[in-house]
């Protein structure tokens, strides 16, 4: 997020690029970025003989290194952005000769989503030394909250820690979409709105009380009335509640005790840095260390490891998701 800020940063200043190469797995920042350049380089005066989209699926590297060579009319740069350049990945190489050699009135915006080029081959190193080429890298799961409080902190909008990891839950770790509802939140909410559980519930549809970080915490605390009342309402919302993001987020919080049975310093601080969770929550990690000794947590995790072979139809005998669940979680949680 710094680096995307800095490239910002300097677009805004003047300091421009005659190459952008946006690449990665995660497309999010390569859109962002990409859209900032079309509506901030020229004026819309200009834009109009001098701004030109291509996408990869309809031209060829020669066709792009064609316009690219254009010099623009009445304006200082022309701007070539070309769009899903992944469809190009076979020919992207014949890039490197005028990225070597770039028109210097041209800014040419390569999107290269979902996948990088070869690190090791001509055109990246020519990138490296003539252009400015960004890696979109995937966030882990763990980072998900932090990010949604550091985008709605950069809008004037808190969230609280419970809100927050609701939506990393729900979402999962695709960044346009989680963009997208927080975008609602934004519409609906004025700023300087702290987002709570409640705002989530009501705005995204998202229960405040029966989700997966709500069993995770029944779970952790061995009450049984709360985990089996939330697994009733999964059973009742298979859609909403797939069981694999179940299995899965089990699976991450039983193997975060195991590391935890294994810290020498288990004070909140040391808990939060070494588990890399929120200090928020490093209290209750700590209480179901109590409920869950170490010899019971690597059954578990095995337990996990089969649940999650069976949701997906391997040896379940044609067993509901719901009836999975509850048997899942007695064997858990005896």
């Amino acid at each position: 997020m710094d680096e995307v800020r800095q490239l910002v940063t300097d677009i805004k200043n003047g300091k421009l690029s005659p190459i952008y190469f946006l690449m990665g797995e995660e497309s999010y920042y390569i859109d962002e970025i990409s859209k900032f350049i079309e509506s901030s380089i020229l004026t819309e005066e200009e834009k109009g003989f001098n701004q030109m989209v291509l996408y990869g699926r309809d031209v060829s590297v020669e066709d792009i290194v064609g316009q690219a060579k254009r010099y623009p009319m009445m304006a200082e740069h022309q701007v070539v952005i070309v769009k899903e350049a992944q469809d190009l990945s076979r020919t992207i190489e014949k890039l490197v000769d005028y990225v070597e050699q770039p028109q210097p009135t041209t800014i040419l915006v390569i999107n290269y989503k979902y996948k990088t080029i070869d690190k090791r081959k001509k055109l990246y190193k020519a990138l490296k030394k003539g252009g400015v080429i960004f890696e979109s890298k995937k966030l882990y799961d763990n980072q998900i909250a932090d990010w949604i409080r550091r985008v709605l902190s950069g809008h004037n909008y808190t969230i609280s820690p419970k809100a927050a990891q609701m939506l990393a839950e729900f979402l999962g770790t695709d960044l346009s979409k989680i963009a997208n509802e927080l975008d609602k939140l934004k519409i609906i909410l004025p700023e300087g709105t702290q987002i709570t559980p409640e705002h989530i519930e009501q705005n995204i549809g998202i229960s405040k009380d029966y989700n997966n970080f709500e069993l995770q915490k029944a779970v952790g605390a061995k009450d049984v009335l709360k985990a089996n009342q939330i697994i009733k309402y999964f059973g009742e919302n298979p859609k909403d509640n797939p069981m694999v993001v179940t299995v899965s987020l089990l699976y991450s919080f039983f193997s975060k005790l195991l590391h935890l049975h294994g810290l020498h310093d288990k004070s909140p601080r040391s808990v939060a840095s070494s588990l890399k969770i929120n200090p928020y929550f490093a209290n209750e990690y700590i209480a179901a260390t109590r409920n869950y000794p170490m010899k019971k947590v690597s059954g578990i995790i095995a337990t996990l490891r089969e649940f999650d072979v069976r949701s997906k139809g391997v040896g379940s005998n044609a067993v509901g998701q719901s009836d999975l669940l509850k048997e899942m979680i007695v064997r858990i949680m005896n």
